[in-house]
């Protein structure tokens, strides 16, 4: 990034998610976590498609979920579907095609239950949600995949120690829905030092660092003897904010989605400053992991 062309990131907007079937999978997301159908609209020309790198266009649903925003886009041309999740290889969160988003809740079990109500996602966690040891954050976390196969972090902070967005967000609760609003996006990197240099130079901060280990990571990631160095970024608003992981480990990593109508291919949407002022673009970290860099013009209001 030269300096001519420096960004600074404003915040982290929401997350763009590529589909099979972008009505389906946001009927999904309304009924399992209350989200709030905002519209969908169609996507097409030549700057789409090189914003893109795929041919032809594509149908976007957008969804709001607390503060944060849901895009689902359908492309006329689909990729390759999400990895086989029934094999360890190839959904090892090792992978650096892995990337999740945690929805915070105000209840786990309310919000488990309204979860287990609705048909099509499939757990990763193995023995339901775990409470973490204060030195992995001790928060109480649940991992599954929705039913195209995108990981997701079910959040519950402990009562006296929720950080003062959710204490707000949970008195304004008051509706069925279980789901406050997006904490974070994990996504899995081989070299924490080579990431944090790339989103330092997109104007995000270190926030903190952490090891997490032990037999309740082990559950949560439905993976044997985990050890996995966390670090938290922030952008000038700090939430939702992003967490990098790197696993220490010597499984196969991968090279991240292949194009972007690939169900893998997840996109941050991150509002900046510079460049992008003149238009959306699309641009991809060390690891391949896509970031959808947009002003706030273009994205819909409440």
């Amino acid at each position: 990034m030269t300096p001519e062309n420096r960004m600074t990131a404003r915040r982290i907007a929401g997350f763009g998610l590529t589909t099979p079937d972008a009505a389906r999978l946001a009927e999904f997301y309304v009924q399992a976590f209350g989200c709030e159908y905002v519209g969908s609209e169609r996507l097409e020309g030549a700057v789409f498609e090189r914003c893109m790198g795929v041919a032809g266009g594509a149908q976007r649903q957008r969804l709001i979920v607390g503060d944060e925003l849901i895009e689902l886009l359908q492309f006329d041309h689909p990729g390759s579907p999400y990895p086989d999740a029934s094999s360890p290889e190839a959904s090892s969160p090792a992978l650096r095609s892995f990337q999740h988003f945690a929805l915070v809740v105000a209840d786990m079990q309310r919000a488990i239950e309204r979860l287990q109500s609705v048909a099509g996602w499939c757990p990763i966690s193995t023995m339901g949600p775990q409470r973490l040891p204060a030195s992995s954050g001790g928060v109480t976390a649940y991992k599954f995949r929705d039913p195209d196969g995108h990981p997701l972090e079910l959040l519950e902070f402990p009562e006296q120690e929720t950080p003062v967005r959710w204490q707000r967000r949970t008195r304004l609760n008051v509706g069925p829905a279980p789901i406050l609003g997006i904490d974070h996006s994990a996504i899995s990197v081989a070299d924490t030092v080579a990431s944090v240099a790339f989103y330092h130079a997109l104007g995000f901060t270190t926030a903190s660092h952490s090891l997490n280990q032990g037999p309740e990571q082990s559950a949560l990631d439905g993976i044997p003897n985990p050890y996995v160095d966390v670090t938290a970024l922030t952008a000038h608003r700090p939430d939702p904010h992003l967490e990098l992981l790197c696993y220490r480990s010597d499984a196969p990593r991968g090279h991240g989605a292949a194009a972007a109508n690939d169900v893998a291919a997840t996109r941050i949407v991150i509002v900046v400053d510079g460049q992008a002022a003149a238009g959306d673009s699309l641009v991809r970290d060390p690891d391949g992991h896509r970031l959808h860099l947009v002003t706030d013009a273009s994205l819909p209001g409440r």
